[in-house]
This record gives structure tokens, C-alpha cells and sequence, in this order.
């Protein structure tokens, strides 16, 4: 299943869960099949746009078009917009970042003389200071089962350089998706002698 559509079916397949609704439920409500919805939810089938909008209206979802550009900032929009979901998504990240960082440091005293065990650290490091968003988690999921591999041999160091490619981009999108920090600096200054 493409990565988009990954997204599109795991969206609706949580906010039908946070509705309460069964398939049975939104099925009546939204005017589609439910063994087309449970078709939809397991990737088993092409999602139809009418279908898509239907289903996404019940659950006080908008189907829109953005420019490419808005992506990031949509996108920061809605995790704010969701503190339970946030929260969950937050947690598992939580929890395969430190799985990573277990995996790693015994990488880490089995081969110490590749450099790029050391720089996937400092990437895990770095990643544990954002907010991780549900399909970055795959990232993150998938590094974890590559330094698995590698772990007990060194066959696949072109899977752990791309694996520290891989994690280094998801930091810098991340980066690049925060809200700038505005610096105010005053027009003047008061010095002791000029209140008084």
C-alpha cells in the first residue's frame, strides 16, 4: 500500500475509533458498505473519492487539496489539533526510540569502529526531543529493525547508512515543520540615569 494511502487508511480507521463507531455504524451513517469500509481499513481495496469524502464527513474530516509547499504546516495544524491522539503517537515513538537506542549501544560495543553506529545515536538523541508524528513512526520502526540485523553482523552496513539517511532527513523535516521562533528586541533601552 502507498505511503499516502497508509496515511489516508490509518486516519480514518482511528478517528472512527475515537468516534466510537463500528464499521456497522458508520457504515448506516455514511452510505457505504461496511465490508467496503473493513475493505478499506485492511488495505484490501482502492479507496473511491466519493467514498473517501463520504466516510471522512461523518467523521468531522475534510477532504481538501494543498499545495505541496502547505504540507508541513497543514500537517503541524492537525497534530496539534489531536491532544489524545498526540499523546499515543507519542508515547510508541517514545518506546521504539529507546528500543533503537538499546539496539544501538550493544552495536555499539560489537562494532565500534563504524562511525555511523555513533552518528545514528546522535540522531536518536536528537529525534527524542521532537513530537514524532504516526507515519514517521515506520521510520523510526524500520531503523530499529535494521540495527537489529546488523547487530550481530556487519553485512549490512549499506542498509545502516541508509537507515542514519533515512533518520537524518526525518529530523530535518521535523526541523523544517516547527514554527519559527520570533526574537523581540526593544527600540530603545533604558539606562539608569533615564527614568528618573
Amino acid at each position: 500500500m502507498a505511503y499516502a494511502i497508509e496515511y489516508i487508511v490509518q486516519t480514518l480507521k482511528a478517528a472512527r475509533q475515537n468516534k466510537g463507531l463500528s464499521q456497522r455504524a458508520l457504515s448506516k451513517l455514511a452510505g457505504v458498505p461496511q465490508s467496503h469500509i473493513s475493505k478499506i481499513e485492511n488495505g484490501a481495496v482502492d479507496l473511491r473519492l466519493s467514498s473517501l469524502v463520504e466516510i471522512a464527513r461523518v467523521l468531522d474530516l475534510e477532504v481538501i487539496l494543498v499545495p505541496r509547499k502547505s504540507v508541513p504546516a497543514v500537517q503541524s495544524i492537525v497534530r496539534s489539533s489531536r491532544p489524545a491522539e498526540r499523546m499515543a503517537v507519542a508515547q510508541s515513538v517514545v518506546t521504539e526510540l529507546k528500543r533503537l537506542q538499546q539496539s544501538l549501544v550493544i552495536a555499539m560495543h560489537k562494532h565500534s569502529e563504524i562511525k555511523e553506529i555513533a552518528q545514528l545515536q546522535r540522531q536518536v538523541r536528537e529525534l527524542q526531543r521532537f513530537n514524532i508524528a504516526l507515519p514517521e513512526l515506520d521510520t523510526v520502526r524500520d531503523a530499529n529493525r535494521t540495527v537489529q540485523a546488523f547487530k550481530d553482523s556487519t553485512k549490512g552496513l549499506a542498509e545502516i547508512r541508509k537507515t542514519l539517511s533515512e533518520l537524518q532527513n526525518l529530523r530535518n523535516a521535523i526541523v523544517h515543520t516547527l514554527p519559527a521562533v520570533e526574537t523581540v528586541t526593544s527600540a530603545y533601552t533604558l539606562d539608569e540615569g533615564d527614568h528618573g
